[in-house]
């Protein structure tokens, strides 16, 4: 791992999006709260949740941080042919190295979390996009896509 005993440690924030695109059908039995295994958003948001305090533990050189928020929350897309959930992710701490692998492994983990609570439905649904959308604190400061 990297060295970061020599760095101050600051709030640092960062936030990471990604989507899944399915079937209209796939789109409604989510958004209705009918799928067969039950609560699929808030199954997933709790699962991104769990990722972003687990990542040290499935990205090998991570540092484990003591996190100080994670927020999951997904909008809908209804577009009439490729609807889709958009997933974001916001991860903060106070500390001396940044939070942006937690916010992606949550945006992930959240979504194939969906996925897999789907796929009975919709073998054919997409997870595109995932992304870092904005960070702050740290050395190198702000970044903004």
């Amino acid at each position: 791992m990297v060295d970061v005993s020599a760095k101050s440690a600051t709030h640092r924030v960062a936030i990471a999006s990604g989507r899944i695109v399915m079937l209209p059908a796939t789109f409604q039995l989510i958004e209705q709260g009918n799928a067969k295994k039950g609560d699929v958003l808030g199954i997933a948001r709790i699962a991104g949740i769990q990722a972003a305090k687990k990542t040290s533990d499935l990205i090998p050189l991570c540092h484990p941080l003591a996190l100080t928020r994670v927020n999951v929350d997904f909008t809908p897309e209804a577009h009439a042919s490729h609807p889709a959930w958009l997933c974001t992710a916001t991860v903060e701490t106070v500390g001396v190295t940044g939070v942006e692998m937690e916010a992606l492994c949550a945006v992930q983990i959240a979504l194939l979390t969906i996925y897999d609570m789907c796929k009975a439905a919709d073998k054919g649904m997409t997870i595109t996009s995932v992304r870092l959308d904005e960070k702050t604190g740290g050395k190198s400061g702000r970044f903004v896509r």
